[in-house]
């Protein structure tokens, strides 16, 4: 049986959601603040005494076998009664028609339940205050792009997160150089001397992250790292409510490879850095050796805006935490050209000025 849950808030009955910058529950209608423990025991209470009415279940049998056979749920609000359609992923969502932020409980359940969250810190409004400075001082960026932007949709989703725990043993060989310069009566001489720096150590590696999304681009997810696990709670389905929320279609097993492509070139950039008082170095070859390692799942924040521009869409993302934001932009062709032709006019003039000096 397919199930989403929905926070009420025990002084008016209204649903409520986590507020960022709270760090609590609110309810939007009355404006009754509840910690987190307070909100989880008043729902256990309530699921005791009524719990057919915190259950939204399936339309029908008939139809939800259909619905499932074509990778969709379809599901019942008790508020106002409307259809909630879902795909299979999906966590957490709100009701189309009356607007109520809803979880699908059974999609966190068992083997399915993450073990940590990482809350919401920057509400809606730090999200286009972030869109904004990152388009702040982007010199080939189309005036009308930044005049007229306008941002088409923006929404709060929690991201599924595997995050991988290592301890490896790594060796690496590197080819560094030097260069001696010395002049003779008739030429310049450069000696370049070659060594073989070889490197070696054991490192551990906590909390890898890897997206268990295949909705989410892994280099933007990457990009909007790193995030402050110091701020990582015990996984409640309650901080998700208001938000969207997926569950991992990327198994941990099926992510392992990333997270290991990663310790590897973390272990021999740590390596690398050892290898000091040359003018040139490179990396040769290298071996990595795994050890004991762990793997535990956990929810991480992320704001997704999208904007139009010439009837292309644009999209943004920023780390719900920490307010990092990536995204691809448009640039102006005649900018770019004036840009290139300016920077090749100083050179060339730089270049006549050195001419005239030493000749």
């Amino acid at each position: 049986m397919q199930t989403l849950q929905e926070y009420k808030c025990p002084c008016c009955g209204g649903a409520i959601e986590f507020n960022s910058k709270l760090q609590k529950m609110k309810c939007p209608y009355c404006d009754t603040e509840f910690d987190m423990e307070a909100v989880k025991e008043f729902n256990e209470a309530a699921a005791n005494q009524q719990s057919d009415e915190l259950n939204w279940e399936s339309a029908s049998d008939n139809s939800w076998k259909e619905d499932e056979a074509s990778g969709m749920s379809v599901y019942i609000c008790q508020s106002c009664g409307g259809e909630i359609v879902a795909d299979e992923s999906t966590g957490a969502s709100s009701c189309p028609f009356c607007g109520n932020p809803v979880v699908m409980s059974g999609k966190f359940s068992g083997t399915l339940r993450p073990d940590f969250i990482i809350p919401f810190k920057l509400d809606k409004k730090a999200a286009k205050e972030g869109l904004t400075k990152h388009l702040h001082g982007k010199i080939l960026l189309p005036k009308v792009f930044k005049k007229e932007n306008h941002i088409d949709e923006i929404k709060g989703v929690y991201v599924p997160f595997w995050l991988f725990d290592s301890e490896v043993t790594a060796s690496a060989e590197f080819k560094a150089e030097s260069d001696t310069v010395y002049e003779t009566q008739d030429e310049r001489v450069t000696e370049t001397n070659v060594y073989r720096c070889d490197r070696r150590g054991k490192m551990r590696f906590r909390r890898i992250p890897v997206d268990g999304s295949n909705k989410m681009d892994d280099t933007y997810m990457e990009s909007i790292e790193p995030y402050d696990y110091g701020d990582l709670k015990p996984f409640s389905s309650a901080y998700m409510a208001g938000c969207l929320a997926d569950k991992y279609d990327v198994d941990a097993e099926a992510a392992a490879p990333r997270a290991d492509e990663r310790v590897r070139k973390s272990a021999v950039g740590v390596l690398e850095d050892t290898v000091e008082g040359y003018m040139r170095r490179e990396l040769v070859n290298d071996v990595i050796n795994k050890g004991e390692g762990s793997v535990s799942y956990a929810m991480a924040p992320v704001w997704i805006l999208t904007t139009r521009y010439e009837d292309k869409p644009y999209t943004f993302m920023m780390n719900g935490q920490t307010g990092k934001m990536v995204g691809s932009l448009p640039w102006d062709k005649n900018k770019a050209n004036l840009y290139w032709a300016g920077s090749t006019a100083v050179l060339t003039a730089v270049f006549y000025f050195l001419v005239r000096m030493f000749v």
